[in-house]
């Protein structure tokens, strides 16, 4: 599966905000945003360090657009995916 249909899927799930808002797929990241993405019964939050130079940036690169603020576990009342 790829990563963009699995993203799409946990925003129509309402698993994903930015910046506090409920996420849509089609909605564009900035610089700063916020990500929360709630999936399997873990919280993670992102901070969007910075915006890709090319469409699809290598795995090591990808790496370094984004700062992990907190990954916690939660309790799975509405598991998402």
């Amino acid at each position: 599966m790829l990563r963009r249909t699995v993203a799409q899927e946990l925003c129509e799930a309402g698993a994903v905000e930015i910046n506090g808002a409920a996420a849509r797929s089609s909605r564009a990241v900035r610089e700063g945003d916020r990500v929360r993405i709630k999936r399997r019964g873990r919280l993670l939050t992102v901070r969007v360090a910075s915006l890709p130079a090319v469409r699809q940036p290598s795995k090591a690169d990808a790496a370094s657009l984004y700062e992990v603020v907190s990954d916690e576990r939660v309790e799975d009342d509405d598991a998402v995916l």
